[in-house]
């Protein structure tokens, strides 16, 4: 694999194309179109399905081909979720066009102008349904709300889980 020198500095540096071979993989034509939907928990399985319902009804009406369909049930701060981390891997070699969420929360919970800025830098378009156009401030109080929710949702698993150990060391058959 060749080098590329800088101009400048004379440093060496290498193509996002040589870094893909680099890895055994090779990138794509850009083209494909993926929607992906996610609730938080198994309870919400009735909700994914009026999520899905409502982004096929607006590919239809937008005329938007859909090449894939993903879905994840987990918190949008757990970034290993297996079809979130499946799209970005597909961003980032360059096989993803066109990516459509129903809200960007539903993408991510937090940090959302991050993955927006990496799938534009790997020329996919990120299309939004439910587009709000908040104040810098309105955004504050929001990703407030959402670290305070989803943290006291942990706090109360925790408090489930000590509750479980204690009753399971009380109930403990000493012989």
């Amino acid at each position: 694999m060749i080098a590329h020198r800088s101009p400048t500095t004379n440093r060496r540096y290498y193509t996002h194309d040589q870094y893909l071979e680099y890895r055994g993989l090779k990138a794509v034509e850009q083209g494909q179109t993926i929607v992906y939907a996610r609730v938080s928990g198994l309870a919400q399985k009735p909700d994914l399905k009026n999520q899905i319902n409502a982004l096929e009804t607006y590919c239809q009406a937008h005329s938007i081909p859909i090449t894939m369909w993903v879905q994840d049930v987990g918190s949008g701060l757990n970034y290993k979720r297996k079809g979130f981390n499946q799209v970005m891997e597909m961003v980032e070699l360059g096989q993803v066009r066109r990516l459509v969420i129903a809200h960007r929360d539903r993408f991510v919970r937090f940090g959302y102008s991050y993955f927006e800025a990496f799938c534009a830098r790997h020329n996919c378009d990120i299309v939004v349904l439910n587009e709000e156009t908040l104040s810098p401030e309105q955004e504050m109080v929001q990703d407030l709300i959402a670290i305070t929710t989803v943290f006291s949702a942990r706090l109360h698993g925790l408090r489930s889980y000590k509750r479980g150990i204690k009753d399971a060391a009380l109930h403990k058959d000493p012989h």
